[in-house]
């Protein structure tokens, strides 16, 4: 019985011992895929963060030359609107001047 028990031991202990190799190999295939995938996703974050950096740099850059142009159109405006006032203050002097002379 003793012969039998120790039997069965030794090959409940090659079968676990098989086992557990077995488990260690998928485990190491585990961290390896784990690692892969890590890999992968830092790849693509940083793509990411830089497409992003990209995007908002053309982002400012577009609006500081809508601005510089808005600027430019509203300053064309103002100056506009100068003239326009000069001349028709001139108009309205020489309009009064046409009236007290007339009177």
């Amino acid at each position: 019985m003793r012969q039998d028990n120790a039997a069965t031991h030794a090959e409940t202990r090659r079968h676990f011992d098989v086992t557990v190799e077995r488990l260690e190999r998928r485990f190491d295939m585990l961290a390896e895929g784990v690692t892969s995938v890590d890999e992968k996703l830092d790849r693509r974050a940083a793509d990411l963060e830089e497409r992003m950096e990209r995007g908002f740099a053309e982002t400012q850059a577009m609006i500081k030359f809508s601005h510089a142009d808005l600027d430019r159109r509203v300053r064309s405006l103002e100056e506009a609107q100068r003239t326009v006032e000069q001349v028709l203050a001139e108009v309205q002097a020489r309009l009064e001047r046409l009236e007290t002379s007339t009177h």
